[in-house]
């Protein structure tokens, strides 16, 4: 061992002994309860087989896929549909079409799927479901992994969740679903303008976390400011020892002995899964002074979620090469694939010891005005592809009617109103790219334009994307409307029979109260409606 492998092992040794009392803020238990009760599903022999295995305390029952059955432990499913739901210690099985006379209703504390698919087609099956196939040599397997499965379990309540600032929808508009797109587990379920996560089918994946721009669902154990907290406290320790070149390697628990054998510069920080960090996390990790922030793909990771993770780091290696930082700075590699070099860091580049926030806007925003303070450059602006968590709103001023419908449906306070003038304003700061003020644009006049933007102060102050002078009342000159509503809504209504002479028309340039007043007083109108 050279003199700085020497070193690094040492203040590698340091920096896990700095942490080794971190304490995360606690979280809620969720509580499983299951008595043994089995529910087989299967076919012919291998089903028999495998109820006849299990030992006491365990309970069999079997739902047969296409064999007749004269036992009282059997169900037949005689081409039935089968539907799913629940978890460990309370599982009901629906067979049948819902309302049909034959439906049948099972409820089971553990499951054993003996089919050639498993009937739940999920990539995280719940916990207490068990898809072994029809293999007969792996059900001794099975029936003991069932048998641990029998009494009280508890674990962590993984995630928060803050409806008030959830993108999902507004107003009966559809909005942000990325968190029910990546959720392996299936564990989120749309409802109109909020979501509903189920804490006992949700196993800590984290993706959910990751891919939310607006931090309205976050990891709750442990805590994003816990983790960054962790990680800060590491990275000290490790410099202040004397150790170089640190790269932080994120890895799932299940697979930390993958890789057991990296070099003495690399500090590994293990998760519950690995899609449970984000972008946010990446690059705080490199501002608080890691040269190299790498994420150890190992068999525990999802191929259904390595695609997803894979956009994340897309998104975050694009701002990091748009801020002078090497390719390298972030990288994702599987058990079999040895680190790349680091990358040389920027000229002037800085870092920061800043105490962790537990607000993932912020954290990601001072992460990269940190790693971004050496520039000195008029190019601020950056496109990024459709699912970064933010950019811009772009409006066509010919088309808006500054209706303000935008304003009351977003989830952000991006887009406000310029309080007694008609005048749209627009903070990039808070905009998470949902679409919902897209979608619910009467005049399609708002497009949506992903970026990074590094200008601080036009970030964060408000911009005046339309304005239009105050249209007054004819009759008693107040403000009350724009010039292009009351135009859009006159050749609306040119035709409609209620407009038909210039007197009805000519009220809709009036204010509400001139308005009530005028049709009172005009006798055609006043009959009409009798």
């Amino acid at each position: 061992m050279n003199d700085a492998n020497s070193a690094n092992s040492a203040a590698r040794e340091a920096a896990y002994a700095a942490i080794k009392n971190h304490q995360s803020t606690t979280t809620s238990i969720m509580e499983y309860r299951s008595r043994g009760r089995v529910l087989v599903i299967g076919s012919g022999d291998l089903a028999d087989g495998a109820a006849f295995m299990l030992p006491a305390p365990l309970s069999a029952r079997i739902l047969r896929l296409d064999d007749d059955a004269e036992d009282d432990v059997s169900v037949v499913c005689a081409g039935r549909p089968i539907s799913i739901t629940g978890h460990l210690g309370q599982f009901v099985i629906h067979i049948g079409e819902e309302g049909d006379v034959d439906t049948q209703i099972l409820t089971a504390d553990l499951i054993l799927d003996l089919g050639d698919n498993p009937q739940l087609t999920t990539p995280l099956k719940p916990p207490g479901y068990l898809w072994n196939g029809t293999d007969p040599d792996t059900l001794e397997t099975s029936v003991e992994e069932l048998g641990e499965l029998v009494g009280t379990f508890e674990k962590p309540r993984y995630f928060d969740y803050d409806a008030a600032i959830c993108a999902h929808g507004r107003s009966g508009q559809a909005g942000c679903n990325r968190c029910i797109e990546a959720c392996p587990a299936e564990a989120i379920t749309g409802l109109i303008e909020s979501i509903e996560v189920d804490p006992y089918r949700c196993q800590g994946g984290g993706m959910c976390a990751t891919v939310c721009p607006s931090g309205a669902i976050r990891y709750a154990y442990p805590q994003l400011s816990d983790s960054l907290e962790r990680i800060r406290q590491m990275l000290r320790a490790y410099l202040e020892a004397g150790g170089s070149n640190p790269v932080v390697a994120f890895v799932a628990e299940a697979d930390a002995n993958t890789f057991n054998l990296l070099p003495d510069n690399v500090l590994m920080v293990e998760l519950e899964e690995l899609g449970s960090v984000g972008i946010e996390v990446w690059l705080s990790t490199l501002a608080f002074g890691a040269r190299q922030v790498a994420l150890l793909q190992g068999d525990s990771v999802l191929d259904v979620v390595v695609p997803v993770i894979n956009e994340q780091v897309d998104i975050a290696q694009r701002i990091l090469a748009f801020l002078g930082y090497g390719n390298d700075s972030l990288v994702m590699v599987s058990g079999d694939t040895a680190l790349p070099p680091i990358p040389a860091l920027p000229e002037n580049a800085r870092n920061v010891s800043h105490a962790p926030m537990n607000d993932k806007r912020n954290m990601l925003f001072a992460a990269i005005d940190t790693l971004a303070a050496h520039l000195d450059t008029t190019e601020i602006t950056l496109s990024l592809p459709s699912g970064a968590p933010f950019g811009q709103v772009l409006v066509d001023s010919a088309k808006c009617t500054l209706c303000m419908g935008c304003t009351s449906v977003c989830p952000a306070q991006a887009l406000v109103a310029g309080g007694d003038s008609p005048r749209l304003i627009f903070h990039e700061m808070n905009c998470v790219q949902c679409g919902i003020c897209e979608t619910a644009c009467p005049e399609n006049a708002i497009s949506l334009d992903p970026r990074l933007n590094l200008d601080i102060d036009m970030r964060r102050r408000g911009v005046t994307l339309h304005e239009e002078t105050p249209f007054t009342c004819v009759e008693c000159g107040k403000p009350f409307a724009t010039r292009s509503a009351i135009d859009l809504i006159l050749g609306k209504l040119k035709d409609h029979p209620m407009f038909a002479t210039e007197r009805a028309r000519r009220r809709l340039k009036m204010c509400d109260d001139c308005r009530v007043m005028d049709v009172v007083q005009d006798d055609q109108a006043m009959n009409r409606m009798n």
